[in-house]
């Protein structure tokens, strides 16, 4: 099974994220990510919804939200054609011996330590889930104590958009 993005337009108001994902779990659909936000119009709010299936779970899950009134519109992403990213906070434990190791790997991967305290460095990272994966697994011998997740976020390339006055509902 392949993972497939969808740039999912809605109305921003009460209840939509609700309605969307009770969509899911009556139909069985699995949600892997879900990352919401306002757009550029004060109005929409933009779902990016990263799902598990093939092509048929992907078509039957795009004519479900289609069927939902507060559903703009609905694109299916392709990675050659979009650009995604995850963002990632990791606490992990850092004392004196082991905290000059974690900020080399920090650095390697182009990372931010945002925090720091005694026992702790709180690591800020955003790319590809494989380049946030890479990284806790280079923090896992250190003992990471808390991971806080976006999901991804994606946008089509260069001048492609997914505008609300195109309902192509």
């Amino acid at each position: 099974m392949a993972k497939h993005t969808l740039s999912v337009l809605v109305e921003n108001h009460a209840g939509v994220l609700s309605r969307v994902a009770g969509l899911f779990s009556r139909r069985g659909f699995n949600i892997d990510s879900l990352a919401v936000g306002v757009t550029e119009d004060p109005e929409v709010s933009r779902m990016t919804i990263v799902v598990d299936g093939d092509d048929y779970v992907v078509e039957q899950v795009s004519k479900q939200l289609n069927k939902l009134v507060d559903v703009i519109k609905i694109k299916r992403l392709d990675d050659n054609d979009s650009v995604s990213r995850e963002l990632a906070l990791i606490k992990v434990n850092a004392n004196a011996t082991t905290r000059g190791e974690i900020l080399q790997i920090v650095e390697v991967f182009r990372a931010n330590v945002i925090d720091i305290s005694k026992n702790t460095l709180t690591i800020e990272i955003t790319g590809s889930l494989d380049k946030v994966a890479a990284l806790e697994d280079m923090l896992k011998p250190f003992g990471i104590k808390e991971i806080a997740r976006t999901g991804m976020i994606a946008l089509e390339r260069g001048n492609k958009h997914l505008a609300a006055e195109d309902n192509g509902k």
